[in-house]
């Protein structure tokens, strides 16, 4: 793990540590070739869908529905909705494998789930240069949603996707950011060895004019008002939320570890780095010490661990008994460091409650369950990805009272994770789901779940509704949801899709699962099974 060389610490106090068991408005130009999809009442999806070999006789079958259905109400229990592939728009800005995306919207809405969420890249929107908005793929993707009766879930994804031009979901910052910051690296978040992630902007820059004379707050708010202006005949009746991007991954955290490393399976003995390297940060860090008034904290950082995975008494920082994260100077630095974090995630609550009030969307964030060092004392992974949660302090509180000052929605994974199945025995993800959830009552936030891993086992789906227990089903007018992450060809194999209709009725409700051959209103669903069939035949077909 990286550590910050900061000025000697006053002597560590000695902290003997056993440790419990938890209880279980500029104006903003827009692409013409946008404006050409910008959605108006005048104007309706086609009345009709064709998938070829659907029909009784060879070739050309169509399947009709006339008009399309309206988004289904809220159901009594908990609706789910299925995130989309990260590519259902390339980066060209169209709509990609657009009969096998048509064939799997009707299946979802044939399944009974609530609608789809869907990532808006920053790279593929903005990617022709400063204002320049091409949001037509994602018009023509909401479109097809309303056809079928489904809700949106707009995902405003300011993070890079995937590990690099080798990944074939890869998905970089708009090109004229990334040039900028090859100009001025320390644009980038930076660890103590140098080492820069380009997953996300660094925060330290948040209100500086370095994107071209904007600031990358700038830079987001022109963003969101494009998009309310684009979408605006879709908000509150089709797009009902909206989530912020609010750092790598599209979580609330820091790049303490790349977001491929921490998906492996191996993933769970790092501890991660510091990423306050870069200058801004560390003009940020000497300018809270200079407040404070302690001239010799002016400059460094925290003095951490000297690799990412090392055993915790190994390392200075983290060790239970005196690590110097329970120091004066430790507590110093994690209140700086988390409180730039949580500072980050309010700008972006504020401009989105400000450009989205009275559209009728809820507005949201997600917050990573990191929670690989759980049982330690000063859980090491979470003070490095930002959250001061330790033994001693409940550091989710913070950002879900953030969080709720706006109104705004939480998001969270590990709904489909068991301790019984950890690598690592510090490990928690239903400890670390707990504390989450808790931080959402106490804050009277409306939750949505998501599961960590994309599987389809009967223990995984039976962990996800034991998990949502957690919080559905509560009287005090807080909603939750679930979205299962994501959508893939094998979810509509015969053995899966079995499983995952049967989860959809658990979840929610029997009366709200449509899986079924019905005549309602001139409109002909779906059956179960022939959904199975006509999405296998325009995957063929794509």
């Amino acid at each position: 793990m990286a550590a910050i060389t900061a000025p000697p610490p006053p002597p560590p106090a000695s902290t003997s540590c056993r440790l419990p068991r938890r209880s279980s408005r500029p104006l903003t130009r827009v692409a013409a070739s946008s404006s050409r999809f910008r959605p108006s009442s005048s104007r309706r999806p086609s009345s009709s869908i064709s998938f070829p070999g659907a029909g009784s006789s060879g070739g050309g079958g169509e399947i009709l529905h006339v008009p399309p259905p309206p988004p289904p109400a809220a159901p009594p229990g908990a609706p789910v909705y299925v995130t989309l592939p990260a590519d259902a728009v390339g980066p060209g800005g169209r709509v990609a494998r657009r009969r096998a995306m048509g064939a799997s919207l009707a299946a979802l809405a044939a399944a009974g789930v609530a609608g789809v969420a869907f990532e808006l890249w920053w790279g593929v929107v903005e990617r022709q240069g400063p204002g320049e908005y091409d949001w037509a793929g994602y018009l023509d993707l909401a479109a097809m949603a309303r056809h079928h009766g489904l809700r949106v879930r707009a995902i405003l994804a300011f993070h890079q996707c995937g590990a690099g031009p080798h990944d074939p979901l890869w998905i970089p910052l708009p090109q004229w950011v990334l040039e900028e910051m090859d100009k001025v690296p320390d644009l980038s978040y930076t660890n103590r060895y140098q080492q820069r992630n380009k997953e996300y902007i660094s925060l330290g820059c948040d209100s500086l004019p370095v994107l071209r004379g904007r600031s990358p707050m700038q830079a987001y708010s022109d963003f969101m008002r494009s998009f309310r202006n684009t979408f605006e005949d879709y908000l509150g009746a089709i797009v009902t939320e909206v989530q912020v991007g609010m750092g790598p991954g599209g979580e609330l955290r820091y790049p303490s570890c790349p977001t491929e490393k921490l998906n492996q399976p191996g993933s769970s003995s790092e501890l991660g780095e510091f990423q306050c390297y870069d200058k801004f940060m560390q003009a940020s860090l000497s300018a809270h010490a200079q407040i404070l008034g302690i001239q010799e904290w002016r400059s460094g950082g925290s003095t951490g661990p000297d690799g990412s995975q090392q055993d915790l008494e190994e390392t200075s920082f983290f060790r239970a008994d005196g690590g110097y994260w329970d120091t004066p100077y430790g507590r110093f630095f994690l209140e700086w460091y988390s409180g730039m974090l949580v500072l980050h995630g309010e700008r972006l609550c504020m401009i989105a409650d400000t450009i989205f009030s009275g559209t009728g969307v809820t507005i949201s964030g997600k917050v990573a369950g990191i929670h690989w060092h759980y049982y330690t004392c000063a859980h090491p992974s979470e003070l490095t990805a930002g959250y001061y949660n330790t033994l001693l302090r409940d550091g989710y509180l913070p950002i879900a009272r953030m969080f709720a000052k706006y109104k705004a929605a939480l998001c969270c994974g590990c709904f489909d994770l068991r301790d019984a199945e950890r690598m690592n025995p510090e490990s928690s993800p239903e400890g670390t789901l707990r504390q989450l959830v808790g931080a959402a009552k106490m804050c009277n936030l409306p939750l949505n779940g998501e599961n960590s891993v994309t599987r389809l086992d009967d223990a995984s789906l039976n962990q996800v509704i034991r998990s949502s227990r957690l919080y559905s089903g509560r009287s005090s007018g807080t909603s939750f949801s679930f979205n299962y992450v994501r959508m893939n060809k094998s979810l509509f194999e015969f053995h899966n899709w079995s499983r995952f209709t049967k989860f959809v009725r658990q979840m929610s409700d029997a009366r709200t699962f449509l899986a079924r051959l019905d005549v309602r209103r001139g409109q002909q669903y779906l059956s179960s099974m022939s959904v199975v069939w006509v999405v296998s035949r325009a995957c063929a077909y794509t």
